[in-house]
């Protein structure tokens, strides 16, 4: 191989599903010693072409080449042979093994007549490959008690062991705080200047520019453009991935602002972390909650759903205090939520989507402890058709969605309650731009519909774009709050690492 030829190269690639072509003649090549950046909308293709190229799923047309050489054999062992490892957004270690051991599996040569491991050499080996990705983590530790970062630093070090020479990059950052995601791009600029090729995929389109070398865009299936990522800015790319200008990725629209719905007043769940806490949410207003990643913004949503009660101070709906011990009195009350991780508890991925849709509702589609089927048919139909999901049909399991429609499902479930008050936790993360924008409408037109809507962030221009308030929450407790003029990216983040701030009016 020369040392301009590609490391990988995929040529014309074609693959259908129950006559939906996922992909379409679609074309990507990475050298190697490159970060090359793989983008589009949610449904564009981007999982399809990394499942083809590490062997998960046959393609039904086009060439794959690995170093020069074409690719014969289609299948996960095959592209682990030819150095290709994929890391995904949710890791896929072991939890009850130790690192050393999740490092060891598959790759491990056996000694001795009895095929004894050797742990001594297995701790070594394990030591020196976290060491290549600065992770400072014990390869005694079980897998299971690591930090999402730690864990994502783990894999990388598997797929190292592995001898792998093209890595995949899914989403890396999109659970990371900025501190833990700055420190996986020094890693993937370490990586890169050791040769590896890295295929990487992110809706974080501001951190492209640090990291990649070139772009490609996918859109329908289809390969639009491939440009050096220094040559394209954040506007063209959008336009690139969605076909058409995108006025706003932040619909924010003027809403009167009512009363309070929402009011929790020195709230506190020692259990969770969270302590003091006094917020009031209106009819009509979104608030974002800002902070660092341990701040507490999860465990106070929770703590106000129920899943970790209050052992301090009120909740007050509409005026009235209420008590809350469990979800289904949160639901009770007209609170719903839609949590951070939508594929372990935003949606049943096994269920279909009529399923999904209906499940926080089940007294609408019952009748005499029976449920109409035609009836949830009818709801999820309509739901779909509101929320824009883009399926081939109700009765496709939600595992088989995009991650957006994953995530307008799971809002679809709760608006069926006809909530007084949504909690959205992370509502846009790991999604694309034009899904962002429709998540984002909605949250407009239910505040345009009195809804009180509470808004978990991590990223600055969400909060900021979308909020009539914003919270700020540092160490368990809600340590300024200030207007949607007052809101700078500076005041949010003095907030959230601790320091003094003037007091909201």
């Amino acid at each position: 191989m020369s040392a301009d030829a590609p490391l990988l190269a995929a040529t014309d690639l074609t693959k259908s599903y129950a006559g939906v072509q996922a992909l379409k003649r679609a074309s990507f090549d990475l050298r190697a010693g490159e970060v090359h950046a793989l983008v589009g909308e949610n449904g564009a293709g981007k999982s399809t072409l990394i499942k083809i190229l590490t062997g998960a799923v046959r393609p039904d047309g086009g060439e794959i080449r690995v170093a020069g050489l074409p690719v014969a054999e289609h299948s996960p062992r095959a592209a682990k042979a030819r150095g290709i490892a994929a890391i995904y957004q949710q890791p896929a270690l072991f939890p009850e093994l130790t690192v050393a051991e999740n490092l060891a599996l598959g790759v491990e040569p056996r000694r001795g007549r009895w095929g004894r491991i050797d742990w001594p050499a297995r701790r070594a080996r394990a030591a020196a490959l976290l060491a290549r990705v600065g992770a400072r983590v014990s390869p005694d530790a079980d897998a299971g008690s690591l930090s999402m970062p730690e864990q994502q630093l783990v894999e990388i070090a598997r797929a190292l062991g592995a001898d792998a020479r093209v890595l995949v990059l899914d989403e890396p950052t999109a659970s990371l705080g900025e501190e833990d995601a700055q420190n996986l791009l020094r890693v993937v600029r370490e990586l890169r200047a050791r040769g590896v090729g890295m295929i990487y995929i992110s809706h974080r389109l501001d951190e492209l520019p640090a990291i990649a070398d070139r772009v490609t865009v996918l859109r329908d299936g289809r390969t639009i453009d491939t440009r050096p990522m220094s040559e394209v800015s954040r506007p063209q790319l959008i336009q690139l991935m969605v076909g058409r200008e995108l006025a706003a990725v932040f619909p924010k629209r003027p809403v009167p602002i009512g009363e309070p719905v929402l009011e929790v007043r020195g709230l506190g769940c020692a259990a969770a972390g969270v302590r003091d806490v006094t917020l009031t949410v209106r009819a009509g207003e979104i608030v974002g909650l800002a902070g660092l990643v341990g701040a507490g913004r999860t465990e106070l949503a929770r703590t106000i759903f129920g899943i970790t009660p209050a052992d301090a101070g009120e909740i007050r709906i509409r005026g009235r205090r209420v008590a809350i011990t469990n979800p289904a009195d949160a639901i009770a009350h007209g609170i719903a939520y839609v949590p951070e991780d939508r594929r372990r508890h935003g949606v049943v991925p096994e269920l279909p989507i009529s399923a999904n849709v209906t499940l926080a509702s089940l007294d609408r589609i019952t009748r005499r402890g029976a449920l109409d089927f035609g009836r949830e048919r009818a709801v999820a139909a309509d739901s779909v058709r509101r929320l824009g999901v883009k399926t081939p049909s109700i009765r496709t399991p939600a595992s088989a969605l995009s991650g957006g429609n994953q995530q307008k499902v799971a809002l679809g479930r709760w608006l069926m309650t006809q909530p007084a008050v949504l909690i959205l936790d992370e509502p846009t993360q790991g999604i694309d731009v034009g899904a962002k924008s429709e998540i984002h409408a909605l949250m407009t037109d239910l505040a345009e519909q009195g809804a009180a809507v509470l808004m978990i962030s991590s990223e600055l221009p969400e909060v900021i774009g979308m909020s009539d308030r914003v919270a700020v929450m540092c160490a368990g407790t809600v340590v300024d709050v200030c207007d949607r003029a007052d809101a700078t990216p500076q005041r949010i983040l003095q907030g959230a690492l601790g320091h003094a701030v003037e007091a909201a009016a």
